[in-house]
């Protein structure tokens, strides 16, 4: 299984100080070293980690393939249009959101979509769609003529830490999933089913999948071990885990998870 990593968090780290250091370019011979086989950074409208320069440096000198996610807005298009990454990722975005917190509506009319779509792909840039992980959002990535989508693994990974960690005894809880063990084991197998059913569904149909959102070295092993997910995409949990590790030997870690 391929693994990108994430590199925004380096520049969460640098924003949070606004000065210059740590530098995210300076991950890309490290990550090269480790064995990762894609680098992806997110460039958001609101500018609050990756900025302009850092996706310009690090498309133009990463010796990886470089995956650019970003928002359907027609800024953010002229942007990967004249930047020329291997290949952009659509993603919804929200000002007052953490995270991305969900996947991209694809199904119904979406003509900002589809003009952002094929305007990528006139410049012969791969695309990508972050969905949920259902079958109308397969069915319309499809129709949307993609090369790839990317399974928003939220869901799971939400329900895993409140089954597996002591995330319901923190502030960081999750209310809903406050529920009785035995009903968040059946959620996650429920959960896991579906992803590894939709992969191959899609994978039929000719799309090749990816998956990523909250995949750490606890709760990774299960999607490594869907065959039909060819790529994920990690970053939060790989920068955590460097602080303690190193990020190179972070990266190896994650690489180990991942062989079936």
């Amino acid at each position: 299984m391929l693994l990108g990593v994430n590199i925004d968090h380096i520049a969460v780290l640098r924003e949070a100080r606004k000065v210059a250091d740590p530098d995210p370019l300076d991950a890309l011979s490290i990550c090269k070293r480790a064995g990762a086989d894609q680098i992806t950074i997110h460039l958001r409208e609101d500018r609050r980690h990756m900025q302009d320069m850092d996706a310009k440096n690090i498309i133009e000198l990463s010796a990886l393939p470089v995956n650019l996610e970003c928002a359907i807005s027609p800024e953010m298009i002229d942007i990967a249009c004249d930047l020329k990454p291997h290949r952009v990722t659509l993603v919804p975005e929200k000002r007052e959101e953490v995270t991305t917190e969900g996947g991209l509506a694809v199904t119904g009319e979406q003509p900002k979509l589809k003009e952002a779509i094929q305007r990528l792909k006139n410049e012969e840039i791969e695309v990508s769609l972050f969905i949920d992980p259902t079958l109308d959002a397969v069915n319309a990535s499809l129709d949307l003529g993609v090369e790839w989508i990317e399974f928003h693994t939220g869901k799971y990974a939400n329900i895993y830490a409140m089954l597996y960690t002591n995330l319901s005894k923190t502030h960081h809880t999750i209310p809903e999933l406050e529920l009785p063990r035995k009903v968040l084991k059946k959620m996650l197998k429920d959960e896991l089913c579906n992803l590894r059913l939709l992969s191959c569904d899609a994978m039929g149909l000719g799309l090749r999948v990816a998956a990523g959102h909250g995949l750490n070295m606890q709760n990774v092993k299960e999607i490594a071990e869907i065959e039909t997910i060819e790529e994920l995409n990690i970053g939060q949990s790989i920068i955590a885990r460097s602080v303690y590790t190193g990020l190179e030997q972070a990266i190896i870690d994650m690489k180990s998870m991942l062989i079936r």
